[in-house]
């Protein structure tokens, strides 16, 4: 396939990479997007025995290949991790995300590119533009890579997010705190995962020493207003470049150290909160014109509103559930979003709670897959493991989950107590 026919009207492209750092820092937080903004993504048919490039190789581009793999595609990888998660099941190319001779590489094995983690480097980013065929464009990296951005975003899609002001200094900060009143959190705009780049303020004596920490990362600050919520709930959503647009049930989170520990499938909420949910994640979709998955996560308050709290554009740690537990995974159906075929059926088979594996739960998981499981026969659930293949087992590190399958998920929750897996 020649650039020519490759050519699309987005790519993996950042605001520096096109325009240049000092006109980006000129044009301000809302002055400018990529020049391929409000352009749509030109649509095309990928059919199986293609090519699919992934820009990172971890253990969202592992399942996603073995997905993808499942359905007659092949896959390659770019990370520059030597045997990556993902470059045990798919070819890879070992290099630094920002060597641009390794992204051209990338783009002439591959029909079309995709990518597992939002942060992508411009380079390389503007090479996959001019040479691959990136149907997921730029415009949503563009959006979802800055809070503010994506907040505004939100907001003109219809949707709600949780009072918020940017803060330019630690008088705004101090203005700002005055209105929201406490605790708030105050949050870099960009970076940050797991709980990073954040400070939860909870005294006007912090007001200073919060500032300082976080106006190093030398990027805008935002500071939200704290949501007195009773549950956290997210729900992947697809679209394809067609326009068709399906969403998978929405998940109930529960996190341990501002690390998703478990995504409960029913979420425990009415119906109709979980069918809002739905319609948010699926408005947000339509509104920001994705192509592939993105994941929504809400606050649900008591009195029932729900405010969106982040977007991911990708397959997501929440969406892990759907593996055994829908009739179609996210891994497949960001595939075929990707590839311009018919979403699948999202349909819910089982009740489902995914359990998080990290560094520390690596020992005790393996002695307990080597015994019999007594708990799993007597509560009448179904464990399915999933480890990513990673080398070193990291404290607090993602290495794996667990899909629990079970008639309701009570016997679920009952199962992952019982292990004592996660008491470690």
């Amino acid at each position: 396939m020649s650039a020519a026919d490759k050519q699309s009207s987005g790519g993996l492209i950042s605001l520096n990479g096109v325009l240049g750092a000092d006109h980006a820092a000129a044009c301000g937080i809302d002055g400018c997007a990529p020049e391929t903004a409000g352009e749509a993504p030109q649509t095309k048919v990928i059919l199986p025995g293609s090519t699919i490039g992934i820009l990172g190789g971890g253990q969202l581009g592992r399942m996603m290949a073995n997905a993808g793999s499942a359905m007659g595609y092949r896959f390659v990888a770019l990370d520059p991790t030597p045997d990556a998660p993902c470059g045990q099941v798919a070819e890879q190319i070992v290099a630094a995300y920002d060597d641009r001779e390794a992204a051209r590489e990338l783009a002439k094995r591959s029909d079309v590119i995709t990518y597992e983690f939002e942060n992508v480097d411009a380079g390389v980013a503007a090479m996959l533009m001019e040479e691959s065929y990136v149907p997921q464009g730029s415009e949503l990296l563009y959006t979802t890579q800055h809070r503010l951005r994506e907040k505004r975003a939100i907001e003109a899609a219809g949707v709600k997010v949780a009072p918020y002001s940017e803060i330019r200094s630690v008088d705004e900060l101090r203005e700002a705190v005055g209105r929201f009143g406490l605790p708030c959190v105050l949050k870099t705009a960009t970076g940050g995962y797991d709980g990073k780049g954040q400070w939860v303020i909870r005294s006007e004596e912090e007001i200073p020493e919060a500032y300082d920490t976080l106006s190093k990362a030398k990027t805008e600050l935002v500071l939200e207003q704290f949501i007195r919520f009773e549950k956290e709930l997210s729900v992947i959503a697809a679209r394809s470049p067609q326009g068709e647009v399906k969403t998978f049930p929405a998940a109930e989170n529960v996190h341990v150290g501002n690390i998703l520990h478990l995504s409960i499938v029913p979420a425990r909420a009415s119906e109709a909160v979980q069918r809002e949910a739905q319609r948010l994640a699926a408005a947000i979709a339509e509104g920001l014109g994705v192509v592939g998955l993105i994941a929504v996560e809400l606050f649900l308050t008591a009195d029932g509103e729900l405010f969106v709290n982040e977007l991911a554009p990708r397959p997501h740690n929440s969406g892990h559930y759907t593996m055994e537990a829908c009739r179609t995974s996210q891994f497949e159906q960001h595939v075929r979003a990707i590839c311009g075929l018919p979403l699948g059926d999202t349909t819910l088979l089982t009740p489902v709670v995914m359990v998080n594996v990290l560094g520390e739960h690596i020992e005790p998981l393996l002695k307990h897959v080597a015994a019999a499981d007594s708990a799993a026969a007597r509560l009448g659930v179904a464990p399915k493991v999933h480890l990513y293949g990673k080398h070193e087992a990291k404290h607090k590190r993602k290495m794996g989950h667990i899909n629990v399958l079970a008639e309701n998920v009570d016997a679920a929750l009952a199962w992952i107590s019982e292990t004592n897996i996660w008491r470690v």
